[in-house]
């Protein structure tokens, strides 16, 4: 803004001697220091407000970016689950649409005439025997004790 030099602050310290009195000099500059002070605290503080309100603000931008990322990413699942659900019921429906004209087909069949002569009994083999080869004989297992030192 504006440069104060040491030359014009030292003319500044002579007049204010002059116009103020040595008596009265050092309580003014007191005066002056805590009013500086005072004035610094309250730009620093607006300063923060503004810094705060600026990163609450970025914050909802963000909030509201990643609020519509996520229902954009919503709408394309719902869109892919469509569409693989219209995938699968177009494969249901072409695989029944032959199971349906062949249950048709077989229903539509007569059926054979029943055999005027009982089938003969076929006569079942017995089960075999295990042989003892196949059989694994163990003795029962012992438990074996090591010495301990």
């Amino acid at each position: 803004m504006f440069g104060v030099d040491f030359s014009e602050l030292m003319v500044i310290l002579v007049v204010a001697l002059i116009v103020i009195g040595p008596e009265r000099l050092p309580k003014v500059a007191h005066t002056l220091g805590l009013l500086w002070g005072r004035a610094q605290r309250y730009v620093n503080g607006v300063k923060a407000d503004i810094a705060r309100d600026m990163a609450i603000e970025e914050f909802r931008q963000l909030q509201q970016k990643v609020q519509q990322e996520t229902s954009s990413a919503e709408q394309s699942v719902k869109q892919v689950t469509q569409t693989i659900d219209q995938q699968v019921q177009q494969i249901n429906d072409s695989v029944e649409r032959p199971a349906q004209t062949i249950m048709k087909a077989a229903t539509a069949i007569p059926k054979p005439a029943a055999a005027t002569q009982p089938a003969a009994a076929v006569p079942q083999p017995a089960p075999a025997a295990p042989q003892q080869s196949q059989l694994e004989l163990r003795p029962p297992a012992t438990q074996q004790k090591f010495p301990v030192d």
